[in-house]
C-alpha cells in the first residue's frame, strides 16, 4: 500500500481545503488527457496529480472570494 502525501510532505502552508480541491481538479485533468489521448495510466490520477504538486511541476493559486475584498 502506498503512503499518501499530506501536506506538510507537500510544504504547503495553505489550508487543507485548497490542497484537496486542486488535487482533484488536476486528477480529473489528467484523468480526462488520458482518455482523450487513449493513454493507459499506471497509476491513478489522483496519486499522479499530488506528485506533480509535491515537485512543483504544477502549483496552487489561490484567489481571493468576493466577500473577502468587501
Amino acid at each position: 500500500m502506498l503512503k499518501p502525501l499530506s501536506a506538510s510532505d507537500m510544504n504547503y502552508k495553505g489550508s487543507c481545503y485548497s490542497l484537496v480541491i486542486a488535487v482533484a481538479k488536476r486528477a480529473r485533468a489528467i484523468a480526462e488527457e488520458a482518455e482523450a489521448e487513449n493513454i493507459a495510466l499506471t497509476k491513478k490520477p489522483v496519486q499522479l496529480a499530488m506528485e506533480e504538486l509535491a515537485s512543483g511541476k504544477a502549483v496552487i493559486v489561490e484567489t481571493q472570494d468576493k466577500s473577502e475584498e468587501e
